[in-house]
């Protein structure tokens, strides 16, 4: 892995560590449990039920089959599995209760945008009014990662280095390849249909918090953007949490899965700081460089090869995923992640969500069959029963809360 010394001297303390804690969100398809297609919640009060258990750690997304969770801020990797994993099972109950079931993946194998329900919100009808048929068509599902890291100044400075890595995290996660009962040829066509939105891909490069800052506010001021939220990138910072946030991940099926890929991600951010303390950094390359592996995570997944850009060389995308467990190890046990991390090692031997699709397809033939297996999947591992565990779950904070209900239109950046 290329590194090199660091010139100049970064504002943030090298000797206070971030704390490096975790917050997933997930996004999942309300199934028809005998059709196995998209069923809208909008009129079977799944969103209130789910809050008088969960508070906010549930919310609707603009299309009424769609249901967004999200965790608390959890000290490691094993807490976020603990509780991923409680809300899953809450979900899964409360679907059943309301004779529906759930699913991850990030794009439905045969449902069609246009029978879509969207949910009855100003926020979401703004949207559709902005975006017209590029906001209707958004059916897709993802998952956000939220990494603690209290310095603006260190955020901006990982959110670069961590760009070379992200094509190699998207590769592990794709989990879209179908849409509207074809196969699309991509094993993230999740990936395609976001790029249509601006404001997406990979960031570009910043030199400091406050240049970033000024982009923020100068969208703002010319009526580009009325918040922050709406830079949609692969990776970005959060406008009011002191989390580094990152998006460019298919949704997995297994909370297995979606836990190791947080912990990947934890531990590259905290592999990077290491290297500042050490007054080194992760050599940086050009966004057109990095955006050329992106695609071919994009269209081939694990079965592709990425380019190493240090030794001008293309390799097989799992021989570089090793290479990046290895370039983390000495971190894993800081952060109490191995297990999680090390996880990733079962998925390069069973193949992403989109190679299991495609696997599950090619043996039957039947889309409902993809589906169902994402199901199975999806529910592995959670509680028969959540019931035992509803007192556990974390009562967000206020900002939290307010945070979940503006998810669209928060307070501009001052």
């Amino acid at each position: 892995m290329d590194t090199q010394t660091i010139s100049g001297s970064p504002s943030f303390d090298r000797d206070k560590p971030p704390a490096f804690t975790l917050g997933i969100e997930e996004e999942y398809m309300i199934l028809d449990p005998q059709t196995f297609d998209l069923r809208s919640h909008i009129n079977i009060e799944l969103i209130s039920k789910g809050r008088m258990l969960l508070h906010e750690h549930v919310k609707p997304e603009m299309h009424g089959s769609m249901l967004e969770i999200g965790t608390g801020v959890c000290k490691n990797a094993r807490e976020a599995r603990f509780e991923l994993t409680k809300l899953r099972s809450i979900i899964w109950h409360l679907a059943r209760t309301n004779n529906l079931t759930f699913g991850a993946a990030s794009t439905h194998p045969f449902a069609r945008w246009q029978d879509q329900e969207i949910y009855p919100d100003e926020r979401y009808k703004i949207l559709v009014e902005d975006m017209q048929v590029l906001a209707r068509s958004l059916l897709i599902f993802g998952m956000h990662i939220h990494i603690g890291i209290e310095d603006r100044e260190l955020q901006i400075q990982i959110m670069h280095e961590m760009r070379y890595f992200l094509p190699h995290v998207l590769a592990i996660t794709t989990n879209s390849p179908f849409w509207m009962g074809e196969n699309t040829g991509l094993k993230s066509y999740r990936s395609k249909v976001f790029d249509r939105f601006p404001r997406t891909n990979l960031p570009y490069e910043f030199a400091s918090w406050s240049e970033y800052e000024n982009y923020v506010n100068f969208l703002i001021k010319t009526n580009c953007i009325d918040n922050a939220k709406k830079i949609w990138w692969d990776i970005r910072p959060h406008p009011h949490f002191p989390t580094l946030e990152v998006r460019i991940c298919d949704l997995p099926m297994r909370v297995d899965e979606t836990i190791a890929i947080a912990a990947l991600c934890q531990a590259i951010a905290a592999k990077l700081y290491s290297l500042y303390k050490k007054n080194l950094s992760f050599r940086r390359y050009p966004r057109a460089l990095i955006m050329e592996n992106k695609w071919r995570a994009v269209r081939y997944g694990l079965d592709g090869k990425l380019i190493d850009f240090g030794k001008q060389r293309e390799y097989p995308a799992r021989e570089l995923v090793r290479e990046l467990i290895e370039f983390v190890d000495d971190v894993l046990d800081d952060l109490g992640s191995r297990k999680e991390v090390e996880y990733i090692y079962q998925i390069l031997e069973m193949g992403s969500g989109a190679d299991r699709q495609l696997r599950v397809f090619n043996e039957t033939g039947d889309m409902r069959e993809v589906v169902k297996y994402i199901h199975k999947e999806t529910t592995l591992g959670l509680f028969e029963d959540a019931s035992p565990y509803l007192p556990d779950i974390h009562t967000p904070s206020p900002d939290a809360i307010a945070e979940k209900l503006t998810s669209l239109t928060p307070p501009k950046i001052i």
